[in-house]
């Protein structure tokens, strides 16, 4: 599998949209999150309403693949409680170690589903789990 067939369109899109990529006004939770061997560098916001994230947004830099895998994870997050969420992080890191390869689990993962084959590329891994450690981390 070479490098440009990781780059579809959807992450391109995510990674060039700026929608979630923003400082959040006195967030309740804030954590960073770093990758030396590469220098994805990102920080995630949490805005909490009891148990719900009601609002995230990330800064930060990396390669396309860190900052559309951050992205989609916080569309997917935005709305659900602390547990959900990391209920989609474990399904998430499954999905990458592929030890979850069920198709109806998978879709509720929602567009973090095209970094299913990042496996096959082990240099691009932590790339793309990067921002779900973070979250976890965040809210542990």
């Amino acid at each position: 599998m070479d490098l440009n067939s990781i780059y579809t369109q959807l992450i391109m899109e995510h990674n060039k949209s700026g929608h979630n990529k923003r400082a959040l006004c006195n967030p309740d939770v804030c954590e960073r999150g770093h990758n030396p061997s590469c220098g994805d560098d990102i920080t995630l916001e949490l805005k909490l309403n009891g148990n719900i994230i009601e609002d995230a947004s990330f800064e930060g830099v990396g390669c396309a693949i860190s900052q559309a895998s951050t992205s989609m994870m916080i569309d997917l997050i935005k709305g659900k409680t602390v547990d959900e969420a990391l209920e989609m992080v474990e399904k998430f890191l499954g999905m990458i170690k592929k030890e979850i390869t069920d198709e109806k689990e998978l879709e509720k993962l929602g567009d973090s589903i095209v970094l299913q084959n990042i496996s096959n590329m082990p240099a691009r891994v932590k790339c793309a789990v990067l921002s779900w450690h973070t979250l976890k981390e965040a809210v542990s």
